[in-house]
């Protein structure tokens, strides 16, 4: 492995300022391009006009529950309701003119559909999204009213690639792979570059762990920005592939996953498993029961709305798995997109 790594970083707290010397890995055997810390202020600057700066809230009841000091980084509050409207975004914006002629193409069951649809329309380009038929008729409509056109296959992954390739042989469109793409985890990682700049050297960061996309940037940001820091994962055990693939040393697909928490059910990519496999500290699975709790927590105590996938951050502490008290823990909240028809307290 040839890594090439120079860094120089010079923080001042009181004007939120950060400066970074170009910083770039590449990672020779599989040649895999992971992006640096570089990479996240460059995304940074280009999506500061098209996203929300997100707030980061605190709760004094959760504090004391849990004897620590919590520090809920609100991607609940993103466009689209979703972490996803930063890479997507990114990804959108870097492309060129004439890249852009046929349009953007993925495949997403939600919040990745939704964050590619409304990148490109502000962008003003076709976006073709294709959804599984049983995907979330909330999602659905959200992402028709971004004006993307919904191609439907089955709910299948092999269904969802292969439809998707006969899209963009048909369209030529551009692929935006909700994360296995540089640029899509490079713009992830512009959440934990806010937290830090407001939260400076956390003990931990929590944050989901799906494909890997949200993880992947928060760790590329954190071990550059905040190296003592560390970062933690977290998994339903219901969709563990995450969990395996680090403690076996080679991707585990999910295959039947069985969890509350929908935004959490994709395998890791080679891109994201690499980075993963670099910096993670640990990832934890937690109970679907747990998560349910956390999500009530979080609506109950902050007044705030979460969807599972984003509640399984606090559902760590909930099991008690590792030793948090005294510390001071940054979370993720990656996403408040919920179908109030079918709240999960709600038999």
């Amino acid at each position: 492995m040839i890594v090439n790594l120079k860094f120089i970083f010079f923080k001042i707290y009181g004007k939120q300022k950060l400066l970074f010397c170009e910083t770039r890995k590449i990672i020779k055997e599989k040649e895999l391009e992971i992006p640096g810390i570089n990479d996240v202020i460059k995304a940074a600057e280009l999506i500061k006009p098209y996203i929300k700066h997100t707030p980061v809230l605190t709760s004094h009841s959760l504090n004391d529950m849990f004897g620590c000091e919590l520090f809920f980084k609100c991607e609940n509050f993103q466009k689209i309701g979703a972490f996803k409207f930063r890479g997507a975004s990114n990804a959108v914006f870097s492309l060129k003119e004439k890249e852009l002629e046929n349009g953007v193409a993925t495949h997403s069951s939600g919040n990745h559909a939704q964050a590619l649809a409304l990148a490109a329309k502000l962008r003003v380009t076709k976006a073709y999204i294709v959804m599984p038929e049983n995907s979330s008729k909330v999602k659905v409509e959200a992402v028709k009213g971004y004006g993307a056109e919904i191609i439907f296959c089955e709910p299948t992954l092999q269904a969802r690639e292969s439809t998707l390739a006969e899209v963009v042989e048909k369209t030529g469109a551009v692929f935006i792979h909700p994360y296995n793409n540089f640029r899509v985890i490079s713009g992830q990682g512009t959440a934990a570059l806010e937290l830090l700049q407001e939260v400076p050297y956390p003990d931990y960061i929590i944050t989901p762990v799906g494909g890997g996309g949200l993880l992947s940037g928060t760790l590329i940001t954190t071990s550059s920005i905040s190296p003592g820091t560390k970062v933690i994962a977290a998994e339903p055990e219901g969709a563990d592939d995450a969990f395996r693939s680090i403690e076996t040393g080679k991707i585990i697909p999910s295959l039947n996953p069985k969890t509350i928490a929908d935004g959490l059910l994709t395998s890791l990519s080679e891109l994201t498993f690499e980075i993963i496999r670099k910096h993670i500290y640990r990832i934890i699975t937690v109970r679907d029961d747990s998560i349910i709790e956390a999500m009530k927590l979080i609506w109950e105590r902050m007044k705030i709305i979460t969807e599972p996938s984003s509640a399984t951050t606090l559902a760590v502490l909930l099991e008690n798995k590792i030793n948090l008290n005294g510390s001071r823990t940054g979370i993720i909240l990656s996403g408040g997109n919920v179908d109030l028809q079918r709240l999960p307290w709600i038999k």
